[in-house]
């Protein structure tokens, strides 16, 4: 079966049930171009059939609205010359004009034969996106409660012992000579870093729910962007790109402010060594995004409400970069590890996601949060 397209080109539709399929699935023609389409591929992509059939996936016309990284060009040679069914996994799709704000999403691309629709491959594309939701969701849920169990323990059996000897420095600096003082200051000035390091380990004890209403996440984004500004991030190019017509969130405003503060915070960090170094702030709606199912809710919590926190700086330490989340790591020279680990367990406790993809020139850490 076929349907005529406004681009004057003879549509294939494979069959019944294609368009119900729950993954999004496309079928190209023996010349690379875009014969079919279902429904999934068309809210994934984020474009319709109208604009999309009969075109080049790859082509030359579709890059004002989308990138593929790396080309699908070889593995649909290889599916037409080979007849056999191939993949590709981690292809990047860059969905949208890059002038005008674009998305990044991730998926394992199988390829196969489709000569029995009239087409030369199908492609069934498998978001990667959800496999790594689930998995980051599972790391910063054990991160949150390991950094709570740290908290309980170190704050009792440090912090006041450390008053003490804090004290008792101050008392023997007091009547030192020139060089013993010095060294007294040092036991001090050491004693009040680790005192503000236990009141940041601290934080985790604190079990109370946050205090979840409405409210308008462009607000909490401007109120870090003013205080970055002329605070930290004085020297770096700080851009918003809210979108205006986002509905309200359910959070908690203070704590919301205190994670996306930390985060531009550590971007500043970042960006020590960077040329034109900046900070991009953006809002934006989509509607595929949900919490990972469980058994409370097979379906999965919808999280619509999306805030991405972006700087240009050399990407997180390979290393490192599965392991931000969890308590005392920290790919900075000095750095506790703790901010990250705080950020994760107040994301917890609002049942929303937050996960981060990094590599050299481009580092995104993204908030997930429901409506209202």
């Amino acid at each position: 079966m076929t349907r005529h397209s406004p681009a004057g080109f003879d549509e294939v539709h494979p069959g019944p049930g294609w368009d119900s399929l729950p993954l999004p699935a496309l079928v190209l023609d023996d010349q690379g171009r875009v014969a079919a389409m279902n429904d999934a591929a068309e809210v994934w992509l984020n474009m319709s059939r109208n604009s999309t059939v009969g075109r080049p996936l790859d082509g030359d016309e579709m890059q004002t609205r989308l990138r593929i990284h790396p080309s699908l060009s070889p593995l649909v040679f290889r599916v037409v010359h080979s007849d056999e069914a191939l993949y590709q996994p981690n292809v990047r799709f860059e969905i949208g004009d890059r002038a005008g704000g674009h998305q990044e999403r991730r998926a394992l691309v199988h390829a196969g034969p489709a000569a029995q629709v009239g087409g030369a491959v199908t492609l069934l594309l498998v978001p990667q996106d959800e496999a790594g939701l689930q998995s980051q969701n599972r790391a910063v849920r054990t991160a949150a409660r390991s950094a709570i169990g740290m908290a309980e323990m170190l704050a009792h059996e440090i912090k006041n012992p450390l008053a003490g000897i804090r004290g008792a420095a101050q008392l023997i600096g007091m009547n030192a000579t020139p060089e013993d003082r010095e060294m007294a200051e040092l036991i001090v000035s050491e004693s009040r870093r680790i005192v503000s390091l236990l009141e940041q380990v601290e934080r985790f004890g604190d079990t109370s729910a946050p205090n979840l209403r409405a409210i308008n996440v462009h607000d909490v984004l401007e109120k870090v962007r003013r205080s970055a500004t002329v605070g930290f991030a004085k020297s770096i190019s700080i851009v918003a790109e809210y979108d205006p017509s986002l509905p309200e969130a359910l959070a908690d405003a203070d704590q919301l402010t205190q994670v996306c503060l930390n985060l531009v915070k550590n971007a500043a960090e970042a960006l020590t060594d960077t040329d034109r170094p900046a900070i991009r702030l953006r809002s934006f709606y989509d509607h595929t995004l949900r919490l990972p199912p469980d058994e409370s809710d097979p379906t999965g919590r919808p999280l619509p409400l999306q805030i991405e926190i972006e700087d240009n700086g050399p990407g997180l330490p390979p290393a490192i970069a599965d392991q931000v989340f969890e308590p005392f790591v920290s790919g900075r020279e000095n750095g506790t590890g703790l901010g990250l680990a705080l950020v994760s367990k107040i994301i917890t406790d609002h049942s929303a996601l937050i996960r981060v993809d990094s590599r050299p020139g481009r580092t995104v850490f993204r908030i997930s949060l429901p409506k209202a």
